[in-house]
């Protein structure tokens, strides 16, 4: 590499090209797979805690977009994107080179051996640089360039409108109305500029509460139940240790009475009730309930993004470690307190469920009411909604509580270079609840857990604008709707990866009832673990069960192709002629010509059928086309059998293969079996495939390949079905008849 060359005074310098590399500004002098390559290592080494002793060797290319290792000996690849880089370390210096250890958003750790130990503080200094942008327009999504077969940069941002939301919830009504006090984001910015609030609630009541709310975040319409019990959200209360607010109060009264059928609300307040008091010492805190009429408080107890943040790194370092045993193992995730934090995420959420499914209206708040706020609200919406449990309905929510009403994804992501402490994985801890309520009811959730894994990669990746910014503002001021591409228009590309099998919307028509026992909350190690070869099982459920599902369509549409093959045989075998007027080939199915009449063959060698030979009119007897071990043909005299044969000749459509050459061609152009996942360790292109891999079959071959070989879809001729049937690259370029039927 380059940077063996570089002094301490041109190392700005050098991170500035390598910026710009990332722009795209530079052209690459080298490529790998389609991404342009900027500098390469050799002799670079990768360690597996699980084989030490024999490390990869390989090539370290830097990329415009991703650090990339090759093991040419072993074929291969690891590649790490530089967006979901979380920490570089550089570790003390060994005899076989200088150790560097990469760890990923996507929790995912990397260790490097490399060479010369100047490389490797270049190496540091660069990913430093790059996976932390200093500025919000260096990030990948506004250089990002869509291939030519996905979809337009439009597509998916109009695929969510909140007005259209809140529609099919019935609301504006008699009792909720669109408020267009924050058109402009003048009541408060971090809202969205469409709000909902009781009827009743006049402006100066409106400016009212938003000053004595936190960040303005006033409470507004986020869910309402088909009984009229809704879910509203603000955030804590400006009340210091005595101040009152009566527009405020006012507020939580006309909430509480746009529920006719309950006479009280609740007020949930997330946060241990200890550190609510904590917060009135800086002229916060929580509500005063002598203030409040008619009003039930409750505090909940999660912990703040200081806690989760902690307890995740805990949890990180107990998955990577090097000889895991089993006590070592659990001890470390009970020190970690995760899944304590899962189970009050979800306590909380199924709280705030029980509650408006009763009857009774429920304001949620924490500090600022966008982390814990965000969770309960959406996951209690999600255990009382079914429409929420489908993929455009979960997509759909998060939209609405997380990227409409803000949540601070910039700097709870590390998206750009801020303050540590910002960071909290709050949005994991949203898909680690989710997965724990799909886990429990899979029949019930549309989506799998690959749908998941997505969103959580992509909010780190910014590879597409959806989750740029911190709330609706941010991202209109950034124009991302016309500068980037939407996540929600690559995931309509790819729907059938994300489908559950198991989705059985009459399971759980209504309410879904988690089990929240401690026993119940699981490790989620398809998410912190997956990047571990050896504690994944050989056939994934989320592998097998939509192989199976692909490969009973493949069968079921092949098994009608042949059913109305066979019935147009049949036809031509009874007699049955085609309609006249239809202008079409004649189809021969003795020797294959087209326009042939007869035929010159040895009649020994044919297996002709009897009634076809008697039909035909081929000169026998009713008694010599008779089967052979007929009891009157005991004492006659073999009768040579002729040997001109008048073939079956009928004028069919233009669908009907011309020849048994080309009916067979047909015929075989579907695969009836297909190669197991079980097996399958890497793709015919040498792409290692792994737990997390997406795993395609050929419908045509029936071979195991990755994404990247996946060329193309075509109808095949044996489907009796229009739809697009997925091929490898083989038989995409072996089969040019196939995309000539089609076109």
């Amino acid at each position: 590499m380059a940077f063996s060359s570089l002094s301490p005074s041109n190392m700005l310098g050098e991170l500035g090209r390598l910026a710009n590399w990332l722009k795209g500004d530079c052209v690459a002098s080298d490529e790998f797979a389609g991404i342009s390559v900027t500098e390469k290592l050799e002799n670079v080494q990768l360690l597996d805690k699980y084989n030490i002793r024999n490390p990869s060797k390989g090539t370290l290319y830097f990329a415009t977009t991703h650090l990339i290792f090759v093991d040419h000996e072993m074929r291969k690849e690891t590649w790490i994107l530089l967006m979901h880089i979380s920490s570089v370390e550089r570790l003390p210096i060994t005899t076989t080179g200088s150790p560097l250890l990469v760890r990923t958003k996507t929790f995912q750790s990397v260790f490097f051996v490399i060479p010369r130990e100047r490389d490797c503080h270049e190496m540091h200094q660069t990913l430093l640089r790059l996976s932390q942008p200093v500025h919000i327009e260096e990030l990948y999504c506004f250089n990002y360039k869509s291939t030519p077969d996905d979809l337009p940069k439009s597509a998916g941002w109009n695929f969510f409108d909140i007005q259209t939301e809140y529609q099919r919830m019935n609301v504006p009504n008699e009792h909720w109305v669109l408020c267009n006090a924050n058109k402009d984001y003048e009541l408060c910015d971090t809202y969205p500029s469409e709000v909902y609030v009781p009827a009743r609630a006049s402006t100066t009541i409106l400016l009212g509460s938003a000053s004595f709310r936190s960040r303005g975040r006033l409470p507004v319409l986020a869910y309402l139940h088909h009984n009229k019990a809704a879910i509203t959200r603000c955030s804590q209360p400006l009340s210091g240790f005595s101040a009152r607010c009566m527009e405020d109060e006012q507020m939580l009264d006309l909430i509480r009475r746009a529920n006719p059928n309950c006479g009280y609300m609740y007020v949930v307040d997330t946060r241990p009730r200890i550190n609510a008091m904590v917060n009135r010492a800086a002229g916060k805190g929580y509500e005063n309930e002598a203030f409040y009429e008619n009003i039930k408080f409750q505090f909940m107890g999660i912990g703040n993004i200081h806690v989760m943040r902690k307890s995740l790194q805990k949890l990180v370092e107990t998955c990577e470690q090097s000889t895991p045993s089993m006590s070592s193992f659990l001890c470390g995730l009970e020190s970690s307190g995760w899944l304590k934090h899962i189970k009050s995420i979800l306590d909380t959420s199924w709280w705030i469920a029980c509650a408006v499914a009763g009857g009774a209206s429920v304001c949620v708040h924490c500090s600022d009411g966008w982390d814990r706020t965000a969770q309960a609200c959406s996951l209690a919406a999600l255990c009382l909604d079914p429409h929420y449990r489908t993929i455009n309905g979960y997509q759909a929510l998060i939209e609405k509580d997380w990227l409409s009403f803000g949540h601070k994804f910039s700097c709870r992501c590390g998206h750009v270079a801020s303050d540590g402490r910002e960071r909290s994985p709050v949005f994991t801890q949203l898909l680690d609840c989710t997965w724990q309520l799909l886990r429990q009811a899979p029949e019930a959730f549309q989506f799998n857990e690959r749908f998941l894994l997505t969103l959580h990669d992509h909010a780190h990746a910014c590879q597409y604008g959806t989750f740029i910014g911190n709330c609706e503002k941010d991202r209109r001021d950034l124009r991302l709707s016309e500068r980037t591409f939407s996540l929600w228009g690559y995931m309509a590309s790819h729907l059938n990866e994300y489908k559950n099998p198991l989705y059985n919307p009459k399971a759980h028509p209504d309410i879904l009832k988690p089990d929240l026992s401690a026993q119940s909350i699981r490790f989620w190690r398809g998410m912190y673990c997956r990047h571990e070869g050896g504690v994944h099982p050989r056939e994934a459920l989320h592998d097998v069960l939509p192989a199976a599902a692909d490969h009973a369509a493949a069968l079921h549409h092949h098994v009608n192709y042949l059913a109305k093959r066979i019935s147009t045989f049949r036809n031509l075998l009874s007699g049955k002629k085609a309609e006249k007027g239809i202008e079409s080939a004649v189809v021969n199915y003795q020797n294959g010509n087209i326009d042939t009449v007869d035929i010159e063959t040895k009649t020994e060698n044919l297996q002709i059928d009897n009634k076809l030979l008697y039909e035909s009119g081929g000169g026998l007897s009713e008694l010599e086309c008779a089967n052979h071990d007929h009891p009157l043909k005991e004492g006659l005299v073999t009768v040579t059998k002729p040997n001109n044969i008048p073939l079956i000749t009928e004028r069919a459509v233009d669908s009907i293969p011309a020849s048994f050459s080309q009916l067979e061609s047909e015929v075989n152009t579907v695969a009836l079996d297909w190669k197991s996942v079980k097996n399958v360790t890497e793709c015919s292109c040498s792409t290692p495939l792994d737990h997390y891999s997406r795993k395609h079959h050929c419908w045509r071959c029936g071979q195991c390949v990755c994404t990247r070989c996946v060329y193309r879809r075509a109808p095949l001729p044996a489907l009796a079905a229009p739809r697009l049937a997925p091929l490898c690259a083989a038989c995409a370029s072996n089969s040019p008849d196939i995309f000539s039927q089609a076109s």
